[in-house]
């Protein structure tokens, strides 16, 4: 799976703004509801459902908060950079800036492969450094994607 399949340049934001991990899951449930036509509770409560199995944040500053959402015909992805970072209850126990939201849909196995390419990238030190930097959505996405 590639990562244009999950995310478009619509859909990086950078600049995010929250005070800490529940406003920032609040946050992104309400920016995924727009995209998605799903419901903000709905998306909200299925990304604290998986939080309380283990944090989603993956270490280097880098979380990947992710959730089965009934009715989503198609996975939906959504990367954000944080203002500044938050604590998050990463694995390593360090401060969150990069974030890559994942809605999946019901009854797909493919989740693993997205999983799997999202990390993929975002761990990459260049990659997350070019990301880090960008100042625009558009630079998001070409540091996460490549160019247009």
């Amino acid at each position: 799976m590639e990562l244009t399949d999950l995310v478009s340049p619509d859909r990086l934001i950078v600049g995010f703004q929250a005070n800490g991990k529940p406003q920032l899951l609040a946050e992104l449930a309400r920016q995924a509801a727009m995209g998605t036509g799903r419901p903000q509770k709905e998306i909200a409560d299925a990304l604290q459902a998986r939080e309380s199995l283990g944090s989603t944040g993956v270490g280097s500053g880098i979380a990947i908060p992710h959730a089965q959402v009934s009715g989503l015909a198609r996975f939906f992805g959504l990367f954000v950079r944080l203002n500044r970072p938050i604590d998050y209850d990463a694995i390593d126990g360090r401060r969150v800036d990069l974030v890559f939201l994942l809605l999946i849909p019901q009854n797909t196995k493919e989740h693993l492969h997205a999983l799997a390419a999202i990390s993929h990238r975002l761990r990459d030190p260049k990659i997350a450094s070019n990301l880090r930097r960008a100042k625009s959505g558009l630079e998001l996405y070409e540091a996460l994607i490549g160019p247009l």
